[in-house]
């Protein structure tokens, strides 16, 4: 296999990485794809073996090789592919950027690591074994080797499928006389040792001594004879990890000491219940020592907090926009409940607590693996053109799997429900907020029926139901929904947990938007301060509240206050993002609106300036965000009574914003009205009445005759009118204007600064 540099003429072999007693594990390139991946070589197991030994096992590996690729978790190992070539079996997988915790423990000199990083670990490792246990399936064989830390802080584990072919095909060694399979003796527990019955409780055993390890700087039974290891696992008490080092938290080392019970029933109940002792430990103000289910994370569960400055926890790994977390695209909503992890590939494979749609096995054939693996795939096809911002391919990828997959799985099985939520946040990147909220509700009304109200799937679903609410204008709507998934997160995870935080940002949003101005101050202040502790000061999350904090400060007429704010947010945003970045540009942005509302234009003159130039070049002078700078630029050069300049800008940009967005865009409608205002400042009452006249037919035509920027600009004609000495005409009009509106809403906010 050295020799070979290219595998089915599609994955080309660099350099070796990595060696183990399996075979080699090359770092390569996938030349279909452009894309950078390992291949797992399993060595061959030479001409000595028996044809049909051969057969069996070439079919036990496309079987495990199938499991593992059927699993798409944030904390698995992805694998793309896999295969035979010149008689070598082979397993293409994601390319890892970090170590793994064995050659963390070697770069330390064997010291163990900082607590807050065996906690860390512990969380992201415990999520990943409740999401793989989920579906039926064991490692069987975790030690540090076969977990990651990468360079972003997250923890992945591998070898899922592959190392139970090893176990079961004797890859592994074995111990002298004894018969007894090994994986490594370090991490085995004591019902692998003794033969027994093997369950999801054994990878919590092998977990247990994982934490050990790291934790203290040596696994629990750390002897020479491997078979003293094995008798220390079956019979000894293991030494409780505080005789060691001093400084670990009680909780710590009560978790760890029950992960080694002997007895699989003496264990946390499942990876789910480990998880959540660890996040009540950790964040509680008091001690959980009883194993077993824990009740829901309510408000009595959460106290004093650790210091802001310590790492992040993992479910924090990847928040973004606080509003919607369109970044971090699909596949980095993983904050929240994870609505991209599936269940496809072990349809077939029994679960120690069968789901409330496994019923339908008994109504429909299980189906084809193949089938399973090509949906999987289709499914991370479609997230991918997401993340490239390619929504329409993707959104003809995600409905025709939903569809593939009502077929084969049924309408309620947490794929088809996967796929239809996918469907719905690609809807609502297309600007189809009614055909995302069908289809967020179809998948809502579902989850609910098979999960549970209180289930995290369940709430992502109405919250995004909610959030396409909002879209629709439909914000009375909106904050009943987000108020209903808000007592259902505070509830079950608590009052600072991210994802109620993240819903009490949007309720935030909502209130602001229902003109309930000091409630959505009040709410998002408190967010912001709660998220600052949580994450820290300059968090991306702690900073998007923040700038709607200065928001509402800067509707409620507070405008030095909000410019303060905005100014620390847009300091932040440039030392943590770069001053290039969006984020950066739009707080930056909101400096010159408060700078031009407190008077002190030619400052916002200078901030304006800078923006154009920066998003020109970042963005192209066409661009949305590069003309909504300009426009600012020119009203303040006629808050400076430059007006002559400020009505060739206002043109300018009005042009290219008929061009580009269409002539009855509210943009290029607002820009158009610009003009007007310079003309009247310029005396030239005729031009600006024309003008004038012409928006507010646009406005009608669009909006409708009773919206408040329609009225507005009737109310403009009626100023014209009579600065051109035509009062009849003017009074006729302001008493159309001051006629009851059909439909009350809040004033158009800030309609020179769109």
């Amino acid at each position: 296999m050295a020799d070979t540099r290219l595998i089915q003429g599609r994955y080309r072999l660099h350099d070796v990485i990595g060696r183990g007693g399996m075979g080699e594990v090359w770092r390569a390139t996938d030349e279909s794809l452009g894309r950078r991946v390992a291949v797992k070589c399993l060595k061959p197991l030479g001409p000595q073996r028996d044809p049909a030994f051969m057969t069996v096992l070439r079919e036990r590996f496309r079987r495990e090789a199938r499991v593992a690729a059927s699993l798409q978790h944030r904390g698995v190992t992805v694998v793309h592919d896999f295969g035979e070539y010149d008689g070598v079996l082979f397993l293409v997988m994601e390319l890892l950027e970090g170590h793994n915790l064995s050659q963390l423990l070697e770069e330390n000199k064997q010291h163990p690591l900082p607590v807050h990083d065996v906690v860390d670990i512990a969380e992201q490792v415990a999520e990943a074994l409740a999401y793989t246990h989920r579906q039926g399936i064991v490692h069987r064989d975790l030690k540090p080797a076969n977990i990651m830390r990468l360079g972003d802080g997250a923890v992945k584990i591998c070898d899922f499928g592959i190392a139970r072919l090893g176990a079961d095909i004797g890859f592994t060694s074995k111990l002298t006389g004894t018969g007894i399979a090994m994986g490594t003796p370090h991490y085995m527990s004591p019902e692998q040792i003794s033969g027994g019955e093997i369950d999801h409780r054994s990878d919590l055993y092998s977990l247990g001594c994982v934490l050990y390890e790291i934790a203290t700087g040596a696994p629990p039974f750390d002897l020479e004879d491997s078979w003293a290891v094995l008798v220390g696992h079956r019979d000894t008490p293991p030494e409780p990890l505080r005789t060691h080092r001093a400084e670990l938290p009680d909780y710590l080392d009560r978790i760890v000491l029950d992960l080694l019970a002997k007895t699989p029933d003496g264990r946390p109940t499942d990876a789910s219940d480990l998880r959540r002792r660890i996040v009540i430990a950790r964040t509680g103000p008091g001690p959980v020592s009883a194993y077993g289910p824990v009740p829901g994370l309510g408000p009595s569960h959460v106290g004093t907090r650790e210091p802001a400055s310590r790492p992040l926890p993992p479910w924090a790994r990847g928040m973004t926009s606080g509003l919607r977390v369109p970044a971090a695209s699909p596949a980095l909503r993983t904050l929240a409940s994870d609505p991209a992890a599936e269940l496809t590939g072990e349809w077939t494979t029994a679960s120690p607590v069968p789901p409330r749609w496994a019923s339908e096995r008994t109504e429909r054939p299980a189906p084809a693996p193949e089938l399973l693996a090509v949906l999987a795939s289709r499914h991370k096809a479609g997230l991918s053109l997401g993340r490239l911002g390619r929504w329409r391919e993707a959104e003809d990828v995600h409905r025709s799997v939903v569809e593939d997959r009502r077929r084969a799985l049924g309408p309620d099985h947490p794929d088809t429900l996967t796929s239809g939520y996918e469907l719905g946040f690609t809807l609502s990147r297309l600007a189809r907020p009614a055909d995302a909220l069908r289809e967020f509700g179809r998948v809502a009304e579902a989850r609910e029926r098979v999960l549970g109200v209180d289930h995290p799937d369940t709430l992502a679903a109405r919250q995004e139901t909610a959030y396409v609410l909002g879209r629709l204008g439909r914000h009375a709507e909106a904050h009943e929904v987000y108020a209903g998934v808000l007592a259902s997160r505070e509830r079950t995870m608590g009052p600072e947990h991210p994802d109620t935080l993240r819903c009490r940002h949007n309720l935030a949003f909502n209130l602001g938007r229902l003109g309930r101005l000091d409630e959505s101050y009040r709410m998002a202040a408190e967010v912001a301060e709660a998220r600052a502790r949580l994450l820290g000061d300059e968090h991306p999350d702690t900073l998007v509240t923040r700038y709607e904090v200065a928001y509402n400060l800067g509707r409620l007429g507070r405008w030095a206050e909000a410019l303060s704010t905005y100014r620390e947010v847009a300091a932040a945003r440039g030392a943590v993002l770069g001053p290039d970045h969006g984020d950066t540009l739009a707080a930056r942005y909101e400096v010159g609106i408060c700078l031009g509302r407190l008077g002190r234009s030619a400052e916002a003159l200078d901030v304006y300036r800078d923006l154009v130039d920066a998003r020109t070049r970042l963005l192209g002078p066409d661009d949305p965000e590069t003309l909504r700078a300009r426009h600012g630029l020119g009203v303040n050069l006629g808050r400076l009574s430059r007006w002559e300049e400020a009505v060739e800008e206002a043109r300018d940009v009005w042009s290219i914003r008929a061009r580009v967005l269409g002539e009855d865009h509210p943009d290029t409608l607002v820009s158009r009205r610009e003009i007007a205002v310079g003309l009247g400042w310029l005396a030239r009452w005729e031009d600006a009445l024309a003008v004038y006249h012409h928006v507010a037919r646009a406005r009608a035509r669009v909006l409708g005759d009773d919206h408040p920027d329609t009225r507005a600009s009737r109310h403009d004609e009626a100023d014209c009118l009579e600065r051109l000495g035509r009062h009849t005409e003017a009074v006729e009009l302001y008493r159309r204007v001051a006629a009851p509106q059909a439909t009350d809403g809040p004033a158009a906010a800030r309609e020179n600064t769109p």
